[in-house]
């Protein structure tokens, strides 16, 4: 049976591998994933409070939506600048709005 060591190194290792990157770049990388992430939840209420005045409507959700996209990516690429990965990051949005828009590898 493989101890919690190995299960860790494992994912972690796959990682790198699948990215091409070093297992400590992948930990950085995952740490920029994770800092978009919160930011586009923290923005999210006092966006919709700005925009709708406090009350979140159907047609704002599909707006919210359409335009998380475009706005979570460019935090990526902010974030990726940041913690010093914005070549990795520049690079991952090619290819997904490569693959989004019919162009992928």
């Amino acid at each position: 049976m493989a101890s919690g060591n190995d299960a860790h190194t494992g994912w972690m290792q796959r990682l790198a591998t699948r990215w091409g990157v070093s297992p400590a770049r992948v930990l950085v990388i995952l740490l920029v994933f994770t800092c978009t992430g919160f930011t586009v939840l923290f923005l999210k209420r006092p966006v919709v409070a700005w925009i709708t005045g406090g009350e979140q409507t159907l047609v704002f959700s599909v707006l919210y939506y359409l335009l998380i996209l475009p706005v979570y990516n460019l935090l990526l690429l902010f974030y990726g600048a940041v913690f010093g990965q914005f070549r990795f990051f520049w690079d991952f949005e090619k290819r997904f709005f490569g693959r989004l828009f019919g162009r992928g590898r």
